[in-house]
């Protein structure tokens, strides 16, 4: 079953314009359900688990600071040249560790720790083991642990990735995002082939277990030819992972975007950007594990596909299925226990809460039975591609195939397209469904296809 599977995977996959017209809608990238736009400024209470429940904890920490700002960014950052900066926050954040602690269930242990910002390694080498000793010191811990962090190759260094080392992190994620030198130009970040080799090579020097590349498609100034120059460069440093991200065009929320709003590829472009991807990336070998992630057949990430274990948060897929995830430092959200908490976005605000004694919450969600049933249902179409009615009837203690009955009935348009396969005993998305896995979750959201969404979305493709 393996073996057909990834043959189905790494085979080419074909996809008209046409078909690209019609589905790059905006929409949800479902790192939640409900999205975070349906969130309320009235924050859930967290509290202890309840006696008996040891659920396995996944840890997030969010390091907002960058030495500068990269214009096709959409995360929550503060640029700043004050390296102090990162030592104050560390206080602070060790204030949150020990509030968030008090409500893990006797029993339950870390199995997944993630670094994301921001910029984690703008701190300084002896603060990456400080932020290391608080966590382990805090938190009981697995006998195993996937512990990651976002690096940024232009300001990483030896001592730094010896302190990761000694921090416990096993994996790291390159942001790369493109080669091309005038393409670099225009985003603001320029970081030649050379450094990218010298950081992956520190980071295989070390010991580090998985490496992912981060790409992006349809950034300003990119062409077929420039990007397929991209995907030949870091191929030759053979990561075990690429997370291949479209583009997010977001003045709204992020003005200085608009300062190159002229030169993004027009969407036929971007289609065959993403179309070269896919084939250049199985064509060498790589698992397509859907949406936007690629990986080696040996790692994590593929066995996790196959094993049914593949789970979608707001760090994108993630290998470990069924944890709490807790989320400390400015803007990070937990999800936790079917509450979902996100903290204050801006610093001060974040500081002065902590200063006050209170966990620093900003607004949140509590999911309702409905709202569990549909995320079952969509995180199994994200992860799994596939629904098996008879599994989620069990599972949920309902009728699946009633109970959803006008959510598959909608799919006829996809099937005609090739996005589907609908069985009597299930549901599968097709190798050429990966790419608009989105559309097929949106089928069973039951906001979009009432035609009033709550937020603005990006675009599926």
């Amino acid at each position: 079953m393996y073996s057909v599977v990834l043959i189905l995977i790494m085979n080419p996959i074909t996809v008209s314009l046409d078909q690209l017209r019609k589905y790059n809608v905006p929409g949800p990238r479902y790192t939640s359900y409900p999205p975070a736009t349906h969130f309320t400024e009235e924050v859930p209470s967290l509290k202890p688990q309840a006696s008996g429940l040891k659920p396995p904890l996944s840890l997030y920490f969010h390091l907002p600071f960058c030495s500068s700002q990269c214009l096709y960014c959409g995360c929550t950052n503060i640029v700043t040249g004050d390296q102090g900066k990162s030592a104050e926050y560390l206080g602070y954040l060790e204030r949150e560790i020990k509030m968030r602690a008090k409500y893990i269930a006797d029993g339950s242990e870390v199995v997944q720790i993630q670094l994301g910002g921001g910029t984690p390694t703008f701190l300084l080498p002896e603060e990456i083991e400080q932020l290391g000793e608080m966590i382990h010191t805090n938190f009981p811990m697995a006998e195993t642990i996937e512990a990651g962090v976002e690096i940024d190759p232009r300001c990483l260094t030896p001592e730094k990735v010896d302190a990761l080392r000694t921090a416990g992190f096993n994996r790291a994620s390159l942001g790369v995002q493109d080669t091309n030198p005038d393409v670099q130009k225009t985003i603001a970040r320029i970081q030649p082939l050379e450094q990218v080799a010298q950081a992956n090579q520190w980071l295989r020097d070390s010991g580090m277990e998985s490496i992912n590349f981060d790409l992006i498609y349809g950034l300003p100034g990119q062409t077929v030819a420039s990007f397929s120059q991209t995907i030949d460069d870091v191929l030759t440093l053979s990561p075990d992972r690429f997370a291949v991200y479209s583009y997010a065009h977001i003045p709204w929320i992020k003005p200085f975007q608009k300062s190159f709003e002229d030169q993004l590829p027009d969407v036929e472009i971007k289609l065959q950007l993403l179309q070269l991807a896919i084939e250049k990336l199985t064509g060498a070998g790589y698992v397509y594990i859907g949406m936007d992630h690629f990986a080696k057949p040996d790692d994590a990430m593929s066995k996790a596909l196959f094993d049914g274990t593949l789970q979608r948060n707001f760090q994108g897929y993630s290998t470990l299925k069924g944890v709490d995830l807790h989320g400390m430092g400015m803007s990070s959200i937990s999800h936790v226990d079917g509450r979902y908490l996100q903290n204050k976005k801006e610093l001060d605000a974040y500081y002065a809460e902590l200063d006050a004694g209170q966990l620093p919450l900003l607004r949140g969600y509590v999911m309702t039975a409905e709202d569990q049933i549909r995320y079952d249902a969509i995180m199994h179409i994200m992860c799994n591609l596939y629904i098996d009615y008879a599994q989620l009837s069990e599972q949920l203690g309902l009728d699946f195939a009633d109970y959803f009955k006008t959510d598959i009935a909608s799919l006829d348009d996809l099937e005609v397209d090739g996005l589907v396969r609908r069985e009597t005993g299930g549901l599968h998305v097709t190798p050429l469904g990966r790419l608009f896995v989105r559309i097929v979750a949106m089928r069973f959201d039951p906001a979009i296809q009432s035609g009033q969404p709550k937020g603005r979305y990006s675009q599926t493709v």
